[in-house]
């Protein structure tokens, strides 16, 4: 495993980590054991850093990660995040007294002292621009609760804007072969201001796993069902903003990459790591086996620059027109 600094914290995280909505709920049947051996296989493997939210199976996600990591508190990186639990647009869920609370209730499930990273979870855009929200956190921070904190975000425009605030630690952002456009208009601006960046839904809902037919059945309490079209949050975060059918016609047209590489898999996590600007690529996961898979990209075989511009093009000319919501 290789480590990255993660922008100005005081974090070096494996390049490779892994992020838990998954095990915690929305993404269909779940299983606390294999989610436990599943933690457990990718720490003996070097993966340090895990990302969750208190709205993961409403803490559920939290309290595994705190079974999972008892006695490695100071060898293993939580990054956890607030606001969705409440009314996101309502300016008193960034109030101090409510984002303490917050603070506190993951602390209580996560069984810590201290939260490692704090992020805002994809707030509108009034509120990262009023900035209110970044002295609560500041106060947080000197109080001992934070360590630091960051912005989970929908779009660049929003990534932009919470880096003026200059204790943003870190961005958590959508990255993928399906959704490029952070890499000309975000990254520069990151790298710039030594700011993290956690690469989000890696592989566009599975899309890019090249498992799926278009007649796939999702459960009806999978996310993948039930926000196809951005029906319950942000269309984004669902197959990457693109319809169901036509993502899945455009990752048969992506299946060349896995020569070489094992599978679709690897080489789409491959790819996120080829950017610089990523401190880490956050895949889920629900089994022992999807952690392995995801473990071994680290060690695929790079793209060449050839390879590179092909799939920029790629997303240029066939992608980015079918892309739905604001990102």
């Amino acid at each position: 495993m290789q480590y990255r600094q993660f922008g100005k914290t005081d974090m070096k995280i494996s390049e490779l980590s892994f992020g838990t909505w998954a095990i915690g709920g929305a993404w269909g049947q779940t299983n606390d054991e294999e989610a436990l051996n599943g933690l457990a296989r990718a720490m003996d493997a070097g993966v340090n850093f895990f990302d969750t939210a208190d709205v993961y199976g409403d803490g559920h996600s939290e309290e595994l990660l705190a079974k999972a990591t008892k006695g490695k508190e100071d060898k293993i990186y939580i990054a956890t995040k607030f606001c969705r639990a409440g009314d996101i647009h309502d300016p008193a869920t960034y109030s101090e007294e409510s984002v303490t609370n917050y603070v506190e209730n993951s602390l209580r499930r996560l069984q810590r002292e201290q939260l490692d990273l704090i992020q805002i979870h994809c707030p509108p855009i009034e509120i990262i621009r009023d900035g209110a929200v970044f002295e609560v956190l500041d106060k947080l921070q000197q109080q001992g609760k934070i360590r630091h904190y960051g912005v989970s975000v929908e779009t660049v425009e929003e990534g932009l804007l919470a880096m003026k605030n200059p204790n943003v630690a870190a961005l958590q952002v959508i990255f993928n072969m399906f959704r490029q456009k952070p890499i000309t208009e975000l990254f520069p601006v990151a790298q710039e201001k030594n700011v993290g960046i956690l690469a989000r839904v890696p592989l566009a809902s599975g899309l890019l796993t090249g498992k799926f037919s278009t007649n796939h059945e999702f459960e009806d309490d999978d996310h993948r069902k039930f926000n196809q079209n951005g029906e319950a949050f942000n269309v984004g975060e669902t197959f990457a903003g693109l319809p169901f059918t036509k993502g899945v016609e455009l990752s048969k047209q992506l299946e060349w990459i896995a020569e070489g590489r094992d599978n679709m898999t690897r080489a789409a996590l491959k790819w996120i790591l080829s950017h610089e600007a990523v401190s880490s690529v956050i895949p889920g996961f629900k089994t022992v086996k999807q952690v392995e898979d995801n473990l071994a990209a680290v060690n695929v075989p790079a793209f060449s620059d050839q390879e590179l511009e092909k799939i920029r093009s790629f997303y240029k000319n066939e992608v980015h027109d079918h892309i739905r919501g604001p990102y």
